[in-house]
């Protein structure tokens, strides 16, 4: 390989591999990668061609990509999901995708984890502290963060709550006396926090998320009450999986004029935590996830084959490279 030349273009070009990532999804709950292996002069995916969440999908380029995929890999479960299994039989779940460093390499983050929320949970009694984590590009006015402060003192229970630099479009209130009143008294904010060893600390007690898929699988997989408050495009579709198809969490709904009330936060945090039912739902989802990817589970089987998959197809790779090279040689 050329050290000249990027793994893009190695595996696009010598080996006709295209690799891309969906930021968002035609319709079903889970994100997906794909990778293809693409017949000669056929149209190839550009780097930069990633669908952005805020852009909205071009379903008939993304149906045309599905169909072109040999495997798409997605972080879900069978058991999760098993009629979007059924209906794409190019589908391999593989989740889910959990960090792991058993490797020896560092992992991945979007931004850099605050772990001593870690230390401060072990100090906090078992299933009480509510999380509140809103992804990577949720906003909320100042209206929105008020009542959202207020509503966290009304629920009067210590709280772990990720609140990103940009999370307020306006002036923050951060700095605010009241603020920094509720925070002293129940709460810890942290810019970014280690999310799935959070949610797997039994000091957590319900999640209130804006359902992005990886935050949604993050807390199927790791048993937490979700409280749901989507933001956009497909966060809406899986708090409809959240609430209504697994019925382990409950909607949060705004008021008249678009605010989610401090009212509502109590009530629902009370309500999600008072009904025994949603635990019990979300513990056996837990145990599904964990079934999943144990020995023999449908999603390590589903990996294991797509690995053999590549295995007996190396043979083609390397026949196409030698074509390849016998070419630029007449």
């Amino acid at each position: 390989m050329d050290e000249k030349r990027s793994w893009r273009e190695y595996l696009r070009g010598d080996l006709g591999m295209g690799i891309g990532k969906l930021q968002s999804r035609n319709g079903f709950p889970f994100f997906f990668s794909y990778i293809f292996f693409r017949e000669a002069k056929r149209c190839l995916l550009n780097d930069e061609y990633t669908l952005q969440l805020k852009t909205g999908l071009r379903i008939s380029w993304v149906k045309l990509s599905a169909k072109a995929a040999i495997w798409i890999l997605c972080n879900s479960f069978r058991d999760l999901e098993p009629a979007n299994n059924d209906f794409i039989p190019n589908i391999l779940s593989i989740g889910p995708l959990l960090v792991s460093e058993r490797l020896g390499y560092p992992n991945g983050h979007l931004q850099q984890e605050d772990s001593t929320c870690l230390a401060w949970l072990d100090q906090q009694p078992v299933q009480s502290v509510v999380y509140l984590a809103f992804g990577s590009t949720t906003t909320f006015n100042q209206s929105q963060f008020s009542e959202l402060v207020h509503g966290l003192e009304l629920v009067d229970r210590p709280f772990l709550w990720v609140v990103r630099p940009d999370l307020t479009d306006e002036l923050s209130p951060l700095h605010s006396d009241s603020f920094k009143g509720i925070i002293a008294q129940h709460g810890k904010i942290v810019d970014w926090a280690p999310q799935q060893k959070v949610l797997a600390h039994p000091s957590i007690a319900c999640f209130v998320t804006h359902c992005g898929w990886n935050s949604t699988v993050d807390g199927v997989t790791m048993g937490v009450p979700l409280l749901c408050w989507p933001y956009v495009a497909d966060q809406f579709h899986n708090r409809t999986y959240i609430c209504d198809i697994w019925k382990v969490g409950l909607r949060l709904e705004q008021g008249e004029n678009g605010i989610v009330t401090r009212s509502e936060i109590r009530t629902k945090v009370h309500e999600l935590l008072g009904d025994e039912g949603i635990r019990t739902r979300a513990n056996k989802l837990r145990d599904m996830a964990k079934k999943s990817v144990s020995e023999g589970g449908s999603s390590t089987k589903n990996f294991q084959d797509f690995i053999n998959w590549i295995k007996s197809k190396r043979y083609l790779m390397k026949l196409m490279i030698v074509v390849k090279v016998l070419s630029r040689t007449h």
